[in-house]
């Protein structure tokens, strides 16, 4: 067996973190499909391979687009646990031992489907994979960025019942135009209620973007980043802080931050002394789960032995899992690779 394949098998042996994945782009065409059926809602498509051929898009806003119809479908607490439920067998199966999960509420409140309605069903699911195969997660409350702070506000209000299932708040959608300052405030009064605070940062918008998320919102750590390399003021102070960043290979190929997967900036992240770990994003419209990411980053970048349990051991140690927990998954990470 070659090196690539070695890799390709330890890869998917090694226990994994996902610490960047939004729920609602785990929606695979068969199971919208279904769910549109359930709740006589009509998609734009007629069949499962319309649909399918709907998901090759090229950049940002045309995903958005697809990814805000395919949320129109989710009506009821059974259609968030369902959704919730298939993405976690899924990892499951491929030895995703803990996630970090966003979720969307305003693009669902705008739809008027409550916010009980949307958490309930997602808590349940994260409790029932803990309850069968000892999967730990955390849930991260995005606000999305095109929106006002206003209405982040409002979401934050309506999310004070559930803080206990709630352990961070994040910032997605369109980022260029829509910096991190704008919602200062909100995120404020998010670290006064014990959340976590973390930002999509540098995936299209500029590294100021990065310096804003971490200066003056004060992330714990930076999803995607990539556009921090152009500064090496910045890769210095992410590295003095220790801030992790969630880079999501196979999305940044389907959205054209890189435009080959060889030229991925992953391994330079690492040579560089950062925190670099690799997640999915959106794997039902970019091309694949934790298994694919890690399978397209050795095929094409040339990563070695040590460079991929770097990253799993980053994975782990970035995550806002306890220590305990982190420090039975680094033992078995290094038995497996010793």
């Amino acid at each position: 067996m070659n090196t690539t394949n070695t890799l390709i098998e330890l890869s998917k042996a090694m226990p994994k973190t996902e610490l960047h994945l939004h729920i609602e782009g785990t929606f695979e065409p068969e199971q919208m499909f279904a769910i549109a059926q359930r709740n006589n809602v009509e998609l734009k498509y007629s069949t499962v391979e319309a649909l399918k051929a709907a998901y090759q898009f090229t950049n940002l806003q045309d995903f958005l687009d697809l990814y805000y119809q395919g949320m129109s479908v989710l009506l009821h607490e059974v259609d968030f646990y369902d959704l919730t439920m298939a993405y976690l067998e899924k990892v499951h199966s491929e030895n995703v031992v803990h996630v970090e999960i966003f979720f969307d509420p305003q693009g669902h409140l705008s739809r008027g489907v409550a916010f009980d309605v949307q958490i309930k069903g997602i808590h349940n699911a994260l409790q029932d994979a803990e309850k069968k195969w000892g999967m730990t997660s955390k849930l991260i409350m995005s606000f999305l960025r095109h929106l006002s702070e206003e209405s982040a506000f409002e979401t934050l209000e309506l999310a004070k019942p559930y803080l206990a299932w709630i352990d961070g708040v994040g910032l997605d959608s369109s980022e260029v135009g829509h910096p991190p300052e704008k919602f200062l405030r909100v995120f404020e009064s998010s670290k006064s209620l014990g959340l976590k605070v973390t930002a999509h940062a540098g995936e299209e918008g500029p590294p100021d973007y990065v310096w804003q998320a971490i200066d003056q919102v004060g992330v714990e750590r930076i999803d995607h980043g990539n556009r921090a390399l152009e500064d090496d003021k910045l890769i210095q102070t992410i590295k003095q802080r220790n801030l992790t960043l969630t880079v999501c290979p196979l999305s940044n190929l389907k959205l054209c931050v890189v435009n080959d997967m060889k030229d991925h900036p992953i391994k330079q992240m690492l040579a560089l002394g950062l925190h670099a770990t690799v997640n999915s994003d959106d794997p039902a419209y970019f091309g694949g789960y934790m298994n694919d990411n890690y399978t397209s980053l050795i095929r094409n970048t040339n990563i070695s032995k040590e460079e991929l349990f770097q990253l799993a051991k980053n994975g782990i140690t970035g995550s806002w899992m306890a220590e305990d927990t982190k420090a039975m998954h680094l033992k078995h990470l290094n038995t497996l690779f010793a």
